[in-house]
């Protein structure tokens, strides 16, 4: 009896084994070994004038990195007007997503990335790598800041390290099971240069700026963290404002159908982003137009062409009337009983 129990023990440790297995093999071995990554390379990127001021443009306008990577005051009616501790690291709102942390990005040597490579703070900003290897959680829009041209990103780097240090130790993150595994699966390495992006058009160059804003992510609903298919920017993004207690809003429809901005003209647009008011009325701050004012007149100019040319799509959102179930993005948001399949 004790040797077929003992077979017996050693069969099922043996099936669940072969059933760990299956499943480490089914989401990719990066789950247990850790995150695809390249090796850094010696590279720099020549700190120039130009650079220095493309880089400031990017990071404190259309790539908005201080609207999660610096403390707001959200007490303020304008939380992100005046940050005292500009890129110093920011507790993210996701409480149910455990405890997850923007990293300090200024130049101190000990708790920021004074002590990081050029090539280490490019890899982390395109490859979602850090300095230790580890992978960073994909809230760092890493996926989109992908499509970045060599030149954008040799400037980003640039402007990072003109940033004053602040010292200023981050926690590390909290993720509930099975969290920390799965976001080791997604870095995925860039090995080819990344030519100048396309610019030949005004869509062109309007679609690389938001690309690189990561507006498709937020404007987009998604289930179980996967982008909805056909509802590309026809809002729908959940967010819990840390300003109001954690009150759910929901982005809003940006692609050019009559539920969403069919009626904006491009100075509408440009007002929006400028002022973060629609016909008077203030947008949540969740919105990152802190940033976003920051755009030229003519990349707002861009970006108006290229959201002319998405598909539009008919999914009328509110936060304002009462929420009611929605069958398009299958969430409850004010005017989801007027959404039809």
């Amino acid at each position: 009896m004790r040797i077929r129990a003992k077979t017996v023990i050693l069969s099922l440790l043996g099936l669940l084994v072969v059933v760990i297995l299956a499943g480490i093999t089914a989401v990719g071995w990066q789950v247990e070994l850790g995150p695809k990554a390249r090796a850094v390379t010696d590279r720099k990127f020549e700190p120039t004038p130009a650079r220095l001021a493309r880089g400031k443009y990017l990071v404190e306008g259309p790539a908005t990195c201080f609207h999660c990577h610096s403390e707001p005051d959200l007490k303020s009616q304008e939380p992100w007007a005046n940050l005292t501790k500009k890129g110093a690291e920011w507790h993210l709102p996701i409480e149910e997503l455990g405890k997850v942390y923007s990293r300090n990005i200024t130049s101190d040597p000990e708790t920021g990335i004074g002590a990081w490579t050029d090539d280490e703070i490019a890899r982390a900003i395109q490859e979602g790598i850090s300095k230790d290897g580890t992978a960073l959680f994909p809230i760092m829009p890493y996926p989109y800041f992908a499509k970045l041209d060599d030149e954008d990103l040799a400037s980003i780097v640039v402007f990072i390290r003109s940033l004053p240090a602040v010292k200023n130790q981050v926690p590390v993150r909290n993720l509930p099971f099975p969290l920390e595994h799965i976001v080791k699966t997604i870095p995925k390495p860039i090995t080819t240069p990344q030519p100048s992006h396309p610019a030949s058009t005004p869509a062109d160059r309007g679609k690389y700026l938001v690309t690189i804003a990561s507006c498709a992510e937020c404007h987009t609903p998604a289930d179980q963290g996967q982008p909805l298919p056909g509802m590309e920017f026809a809002g729908g993004g959940l967010f819990k404002d840390p300003g109001q207690g954690g009150k759910e809003v929901f982005s809003m429809n940006i692609t050019p159908d009559a539920s969403g901005i069919a009626h904006y003209d491009e100075a509408l647009l440009m007002n929006t982003l400028r002022t973060g008011q629609v016909s008077g009325r203030m947008l949540n701050h969740i919105m990152p137009f802190n940033s976003f004012k920051n755009i030229t007149d003519g990349d707002i100019s861009d970006i108006f062409a290229y959201l002319k040319t998405l598909k539009p799509v008919k999914h009328r959102i509110s936060n304002t009337d009462p929420p009611t179930p929605c069958p398009l993005c299958k969430q409850t948001h004010g005017l989801g009983e007027l959404n039809k399949k």
